[in-house]
């Protein structure tokens, strides 16, 4: 773990050809880069390629504020698109939640025990309910109501908000508001949201009770980032258990709980590794 502490990871998407993974590995080892990870793939149907290096910087020759600069003639040679990300910064982790608490009660506990190397400067709801608990773990809450008539007043003092806590991305913890295309314009790809898997087939109110009516044999839950298209961001991970005749409603929600808080836990710590390629 101490070496991570003095590592960089740069995440690179471009068309696919041949000489990219050369071009990069060449560049790093110009300024004595010492590779600890390197990952890339391939989507033939899309043409594209994924990469994610990490390296050590201790003896890396290049100062990291001069990376973007010494970088980008190669990335624009290849069109990539990338972003280089330091160990040593805590990225901020703001977290929305309306009055659902097993999601938030997880990513507490693991941000408590550091399993999620962050910081999480506020709580924003639209409920009083989770009051107590966010304030026991040291973290300023907020409420701000949303209805109909003032969801740009509730979004403008929410941005409000994140840029003086200096927010570098979103959770939405079962919040249950959508977002505007102005919010998610805001914070690409950094928006992570958590729902149930029965869309699109059970969306709306109370999907377990009409999934149990249908007889649904799997239920699961999908972590993705938010787009302006709801609920159809590109997925981080997904999870499914199956469930049986001698399950109630009852059980599938309570499995679905268990399902969703332990996918979308998983969710932030891909996105604070810096494990998700799109």
């Amino acid at each position: 773990m101490s070496h991570d502490k003095h590592s960089a990871t740069l995440l690179i998407s471009a068309p696919d050809k041949k000489g990219l993974v050369a071009a990069i590995a060449n560049f790093l080892m110009t300024y004595n880069a010492n590779i600890m990870h390197a990952d890339q793939h391939q989507d033939t149907s899309e043409n594209l390629f994924l990469m994610r290096v990490q390296w050590d910087l201790d003896g890396f020759t290049l100062p990291m504020d001069s990376f973007a600069a010494a970088f980008q003639p190669i990335a624009d040679e290849h069109g990539m698109n990338w972003k280089v990300s330091l160990s040593t910064r805590k990225p901020r982790m703001a977290i929305f939640v309306s009055q659902y608490e097993h999601c938030l009660v997880d990513l507490m506990h693991r941000w408590r025990i550091g399993e999620l190397d962050c910081d999480i400067p506020l709580v924003i709801s639209n409920h009083e309910t989770c009051r107590r608990l966010v304030e026991f773990n040291g973290i300023p809450f907020h409420v701000i109501k949303v209805t109909k008539d003032n969801k740009a007043e509730a979004e403008a003092e929410q941005f409000r908000l994140l840029e003086e806590a200096g927010v570098d991305f979103v959770v939405l913890a079962r919040y249950m508001q959508i977002l505007s295309s102005g919010f998610v314009e805001r914070y690409p790809d950094r928006v992570i949201n958590i729902h149930h898997s029965f869309l699109p087939a059970f969306d709306g109110a109370k999907p377990y009770h009409r999934a149990f009516a249908r007889g649904v044999k799997l239920i699961g839950a999908t972590s993705h980032y938010v787009t302006e298209d709801l609920d159809e961001g590109p997925i981080i991970e997904q999870e499914v258990t199956r469930i049986s005749h001698r399950d109630t409603v009852d059980d599938l929600v309570e499995k679905g709980r268990d399902l969703e808080k332990v996918v979308l836990s998983r969710a932030v710590r891909w996105h604070l590794d810096n494990r998700v390629l799109s």
